[in-house]
């Protein structure tokens, strides 16, 4: 079955997993996929390609003009990730972009759950090993604490969700004048707020100009003693010096960083050896779901185009987003 005027197959070249790859083939549409950067750099798109399907790694090394001939014949681009940081500004001209919002969501939440927890219970810190380590421990709990999220699509909505159910304050702070739509969750009027009044705080949101350290020295300066930052996001948006020189002023303060900038940092970065941070390796949105989610959302957008409908979660370019 064909969904092109003229009869033919659609072409897809892919940048993604070979499970991806192997899937798109059996699409209903028969599409004929090139898995096209197992040779070359993926801003090298096949021309003849009619959708491109690809993930962000290796973009951040791409030319700051465009190619020649670029989209070239693309007619619809779906990313993997909700982040687009890494494309250049060429990415997006003369061509639909949509992005795999929501796809990692609920992975990173229980992520940011379990680093809330792992905190408050200290469960890496009281393990008994011989009868001497049997005594009690101080710990704390979520009850009545209060997470504050930088940022609400979908991954701030779903940490929001899952910390109520601990019974948690939940202070979320959105670029938008948009309310929360979601009962128990209120809306800081100011970073300032946020910050002062967070136990622990999950930052959130996309990475734009604007966004940038927005975590810097004068954040952390308005921030509630002892708290707890949790970057799920983007390495840059937060200010490193600045969360070490905090980390290093008020030894109660921890910080769970699953993001960098760079990534990885360099061999000796001080945020590899510091007490008060814990360190992951961008893992905070991998689960056993992860290439189902995908799949879904990419055959989701590719039954929708082929229909002549909206795409889902169709990207803003001049927001980014």
């Amino acid at each position: 079955m064909s969904y092109f005027p003229d009869g033919r197959r659609p072409i897809i070249a892919i940048h993604m997993s070979d499970i991806q790859a192997e899937r798109l083939r059996r699409h209903s549409s028969q599409p004929v996929v090139i898995e096209y950067s197992k040779s070359t750099e993926p801003w090298n798109v096949p021309p003849e390609a009619d959708f491109l399907v690809t993930f962000m790694r290796g973009w951040a090394k791409a030319p700051r003009t465009a190619p020649p001939g670029w989209p070239h014949g693309l007619k619809w681009i779906q990313a993997g990730s909700a982040g687009l940081d890494a494309f250049p500004k060429w990415f997006f001209e003369g061509v639909p972009v949509s992005n795999g919002r929501g796809i990692q969501a609920i992975g990173i939440a229980e992520y940011v759950l379990t680093a809330i927890l792992l905190h408050e219970k200290r469960l890496d810190q009281t393990i008994a090993r011989s009868p001497a380590d049997w005594r009690e421990h101080p710990l704390g709990g979520l009850a009545g604490k209060t997470v504050g999220i930088l940022g609400f699509g979908a991954i701030g909505s779903a940490v929001a969700q899952r910390a109520l159910a601990f019974g948690t304050r939940v202070l979320a702070y959105r670029r938008s004048a948009q309310p929360a739509d979601m009962a128990g969750v209120e809306l800081a009027r100011t970073l300032e707020q946020l910050a002062a009044e967070s136990d622990h705080l999950v930052v959130a949101l996309p990475l734009t100009p604007d966004t940038k350290h927005i975590i810097d020295s004068g954040f952390l300066a308005h921030s509630k003693p002892g708290q707890h930052l949790i970057n799920v996001s983007r390495g840059a948006h937060v200010d490193q010096q600045a969360l070490l020189a905090a980390l290093d002023k008020d030894t109660s303060r921890v910080a769970t960083l699953d993001v960098t900038d760079p990534e990885p940092l360099p061999e000796g970065h001080p945020i590899y050896s510091h007490p008060g941070i814990r360190l992951t390796p961008h893992t905070s949105g991998q689960t056993e779901r992860f290439e189902d989610l995908l799949t879904a959302k990419i055959f989701a957008n590719l039954d929708r185009f082929l229909a002549g409908q909206p795409l889902i979660d169709q990207v803003d370019p001049q927001k980014g987003y």
